[in-house]
């Protein structure tokens, strides 16, 4: 039984590639990317996983986008023509995401967190209450392809890939949803429009009414204006700057003060 064998080759220099913001050791820092590449490296292929995160920390990866459905990305490797990757992954259904924007949507917790644009770290629980996965639970979830001629699943440059991916989810933890099926801006909308269904005022509400049914009430007095208080002479004349002023003994002050005891306005 023969076995193909591609001898070490070194990838092709190229400028404007995306370069990994990691250097060394993990290549994420969030708990969704985590949960992402740990699927990736359950596969336990080693080398070739290395190989991967050289080629991302180099910039080999030309180009990267997530579409539902689909991930696809550009890789040079060591031949002229670079790479073409795709990794696909069930996008839910229409009526699978509107279960999900109705759970969400009914917590408050959850709402707040994504309206701020924060991933709640108990999502998933959200969509494995309605049987859904939001991460795959393995290689076997994923359909992967590379144009390269390594015969492995995945290869060095489906590896390079997959560690960008999972630095773009820790940037932008909406990106997982929307390889899932649902873009950031669909889902806040539909997450907001949901949330203001219950605080909508009802039809019967004065504020509802056409203006041009008021008119003839418009400015008519809705009710009694509150009765102005009669003012303390203590106050106003409290403000009066001292002056040494006295009239047949008496300061200026006292002599004042009964004409600001006003009778109350009736």
């Amino acid at each position: 039984m023969s076995s193909h064998f591609y001898p070490p080759s070194r990838p092709r220099a190229v400028e404007g590639g995306i370069r990994a913001r990691s250097k060394r050791g993990a290549m994420s820092d969030t708990w969704w990317g985590e949960r992402f590449i740990a699927v990736l490296e359950g596969v336990g292929l080693g080398g070739r996983l290395q190989r991967g995160k050289t080629y991302a920390r180099k910039g080999q990866v030309l180009s990267l986008e997530i579409d539902a459905g689909l991930v696809s990305a550009v890789v040079q490797g060591s031949r002229v023509r670079p790479y073409r990757v795709r990794i696909g992954a069930a996008a839910f259904g229409k009526a699978e995401w509107a279960a999900v924007e109705e759970e969400l949507a009914g917590n408050a917790w959850y709402l707040a967190r994504l309206l701020a644009g924060e991933m709640p770290e108990d999502i998933e629980d959200v969509f494995a209450r309605l049987g859904l996965e939001l991460f795959p639970a393995g290689a076997g979830d994923l359909s992967m392809d590379c144009s390269c001629p390594d015969w492995e699943v995945p290869c060095k440059h489906l590896a390079a890939a997959f560690y960008l991916l999972a630095e773009s989810f820790d940037d932008d933890p909406f990106r997982i949803l929307a390889w899932r099926g649902r873009t950031r801006e669909d889902l806040l909308a539909n997450l907001t429009a949901a949330s203001a269904v219950d605080g909508d005022p009802d039809e019967d509400e004065p504020g509802d009414v056409p203006l041009e049914d008021v008119l003839d009430s418009f400015f008519a007095l809705q009710g009694e204006l509150p009765r102005p208080g009669q003012p303390a002479a203590a106050d106003l004349l409290g403000q009066v700057p001292e002056v040494g002023v006295t009239v047949r003994g008496r300061p200026l002050v006292d002599l004042l003060a009964p004409a600001y005891r006003l009778p109350a306005v009736q």
